[in-house]
């Protein structure tokens, strides 16, 4: 992880730099600096206009029932693409390219899915073994272990009650 972190963090920068000087050098500073530009740009609108597609799909893909995993990580991919493509320099671009073309991001996407534990939870499951979150909240044992709970009704009184009316302590009890 540090060793990822390091490449990160270190080692991109320093590539994506001199990639700039050598490329400055081929097609010059302006052309170098308006391709830049124009990669962001175009990269921008692009993860824009997919990103939408993408959010309808998973809207139906819900509404039908189904799990939309490989949707949603396609559309993490497409966040990560538009991070890179914004950011500066050709190698960044690249990487973002390869995430937001459609016939290189969906194998990515199954890949990156099939290696993700999903766990689903629905409404049917409080009480289940596989609950992740314990006993049931509506399970009454579990939650009355002492024999504290009670119920009753309230009615909230907006009016003064006269002293005459109130209780004392032997009536409370």
């Amino acid at each position: 992880m540090l060793l990822a972190l390091l490449i990160i963090f270190i080692a991109l920068p320093v590539l994506e730099i001199s990639l700039m000087i050598h490329v400055g050098q081929v097609l010059g500073t302006w052309n170098t600096v308006a391709l830049i530009i124009l990669s962001a740009v175009i990269g921008a609108s692009l993860v824009r206009s997919q990103g939408v597609a993408k959010l309808i799909l998973v809207r139906e893909k819900m509404a039908k029932g189904e799990l939309p995993g490989i949707e949603i990580v396609e559309s993490m991919m497409l966040a990560i693409a538009g991070v890179f493509l914004v950011l500066p320099g050709f190698i960044t671009d690249f990487i973002g390219l390869l995430f937001i073309t459609p016939f290189t991001r969906k194998p990515i996407a199954k890949f990156i899915f099939s290696r993700m534990k999903v766990n689903v939870v629905s409404n049917q499951s409080f009480g289940q073994p596989n609950n992740p979150f314990g006993s049931s909240p509506f399970d009454r044992d579990s939650n009355d272990q002492h024999g504290n709970t009670f119920e009753g009704d309230f009615k909230i009184k907006r009016e003064e009650v006269k002293p005459e009316n109130r209780l004392n302590d032997d009536e409370k009890k």
